[in-house]
């Protein structure tokens, strides 16, 4: 498929998106791919965020973390009307 045919393709495609959340997301994803400033997303973060994102690697690093299992085992205990799978 030619350039011209995939944007083509791409246009008639996303002319018949209604749904506004996903026009949002190929938005965003179109917007963050053109960037060709050399950009790295975490130049982009708040320094809050940043922190977060730290603050859970270091929790990693040092074991602090729960499975999957431990976490529906305790929410299906604080949430007993709720079906955890």
């Amino acid at each position: 498929m030619s350039t011209a045919e995939l944007k083509s393709n791409l246009i008639n495609l996303i002319s018949r998106i209604n749904d506004n959340s996903k026009l949002q997301a190929i938005y965003t994803l179109l917007s963050s791919a053109d960037k060709v400033d050399g950009t790295d997303w975490w130049d982009e973060l708040s320094h809050t965020e940043k922190a977060s994102i730290e603050k859970g690697l270091e929790d990693y690093k040092n074991g602090n973390v729960f499975t999957s299992e431990q976490v529906k085992s305790e929410m299906a205990k604080k949430y007993p009307q709720l079906r955890f799978k």
